[in-house]
């Protein structure tokens, strides 16, 4: 906790924060992921996200959302953007994703999926700075149904992943619900980086989305919880330092080929 708080990016390209960008099907714990990391931070479970199950996205909005310093007050030099949930039917447009990719979205941009991104609709940003751009791609994903993964949404996030490889953006899975695939994690949440189960998941999702092991973090939200728990903030906040890194890895390169 005490290293993400202290995280800052790269001296060399003069950013203030970076940014981290939630994709995931509808239901697979975006915003949840968002409130649970916020709760850690504020030192109790909060909900500022709207999250739940429902048959279409809950998040209409793309959000940049800012996680505060219990002690401070001020925010984290890193932000998670909450993107409207993948669906069969309704994926994000393809323009709409660059456009997120390279930082031209602003803030509360409400998703039309009737009309794509144009320069024309209010806040866009025509000229993006390295700041404006996603830094890291986190796709959240159910650890609940992975084997039975739409393969329309499959297409979908592997459509983005062609995108960020051609910008060199790191990508890693948010595999969350993972007490639920393993019964001694449920019962013991310190368990969850000794089980079997969950390491056959990470295989399994790993080989699916073609990225290393390392790159997929199993999670498990807050829930159903009233008061924090270290066996979920653990794994939360490892989750969020592998991101910082890879996020400074990504600045690096833009260095270097500055």
């Amino acid at each position: 906790m005490s290293e993400v708080e202290k995280y800052s990016p790269v001296d060399a390209v003069s950013i203030d924060y970076v940014n981290i960008l939630l994709i995931g099907a509808v239901g697979a714990g975006k915003s949840s992921y968002f409130n649970t990391i916020n709760s850690i931070f504020r030192g109790h479970v909060t909900s500022q996200a709207c999250s739940g199950s429902a048959e279409h996205s809950l998040t209409t909005v793309y959000r940049v959302y800012k996680i505060r310093s219990q002690e401070t007050g001020f925010p984290l030099k890193f932000r998670l953007c909450d993107t409207r949930g993948l669906e069969e039917e309704q994926g994000i447009e393809s323009a709409d994703m660059l456009a997120i990719l390279d930082g031209h979205l602003p803030d509360r941009y409400q998703f039309n999926p009737s009309m794509p991104v144009s320069p024309e609709i209010t806040g866009y940003k025509k000229n993006p700075t390295l700041q404006d751009k996603i830094h890291v791609i986190a796709f959240v994903m159910d650890g609940c149904s992975v084997d039975v993964f739409p393969e329309k949404i499959l297409t979908n996030i592997k459509a983005t992943q062609q995108k960020a490889n051609q910008r060199g953006i790191p990508q890693v899975v948010l595999l969350t619900k993972v007490d639920r695939v393993c019964q001694e994690v449920e019962q013991d949440l310190s368990q969850v980086f000794y089980s079997q189960a969950v390491q056959d998941l990470v295989d399994e999702v790993s080989q699916l989305l073609g990225l290393p092991r390392a790159h997929v973090l199993p999670v498990k939200n807050y829930e159903r919880e009233m008061e924090l728990d270290q066996g979920v903030d653990i794994p939360a906040l490892l989750s969020v330092r592998q991101m910082l890194r890879f996020a400074d890895d990504y600045l690096y390169n833009f260095v270097d080929e500055r």
